[in-house]
């Protein structure tokens, strides 16, 4: 395979994929090496506007999708049954943050966005013998919670309010209108 094969047969791969593609996985693929990709990607980026190099690899960005901060509170043993009941409905779990009386707001990226990352996520937070952010709000907590839908979004909603996850909002927190 040529050159600019392999960099059109790439894009098309990441124009399709549904999660991030890594290098080493391209590189895999195509029989090249990793070097290989990332400078076909530097390539493939200089003329394609849109994608994004994470940690878990390439990825497309995608149309404007619907977010929602949704507040929740549980123990840290339910918080794999709330990230795989957020990204079962169609869900993407981009953060987490809390809202500290003397620190502030504190947050942090997650990027949830099937049940292999939960749990690699709740496997890290076990191996590293850590607790979950909210353990210095008394499990309250909020996720920044992105969906293909407003229906989405609404279904994730009365998820976590069925599981008994949902938190009420404090009048300050809401928006106005609401």
């Amino acid at each position: 395979m040529k050159t600019a094969e392999r960099r059109n047969a790439i894009l098309k791969l990441l124009q399709n994929a549904e999660e991030p593609v890594a290098a080493r996985k391209l590189a895999e693929r195509y029989g090249v090496s990793r070097q290989v990709i990332v400078q076909d990607m530097a390539v493939i980026r200089a003329y394609t506007p849109g994608i994004i190099s994470t940690t878990k690899g390439y990825v497309m960005e995608q149309e404007p999708r619907c977010v929602r901060e949704f507040k929740v509170r549980h123990k840290q043993s339910d918080a794999a049954k709330e990230l795989n009941l957020i990204v079962d409905c169609g869900g993407r779990v981009c953060n987490i943050s809390i809202s500290h009386r003397v620190y502030g707001r504190v947050s942090a990226e997650m990027d949830i966005r099937s049940r292999q990352d939960v749990t690699e996520f709740i496997a890290a937070l076990n191996d590293s013998q850590s607790t979950v952010l909210s353990t210095a709000t008394s499990g309250y907590h909020y996720h920044l919670v992105e969906a293909a839908s407003e229906e989405r979004l609404n279904l994730i909603g009365e998820q976590l309010k069925a599981a008994g996850f949902l938190a009420p909002l404090r009048p300050w927190e809401q928006k106005k209108g609401e």
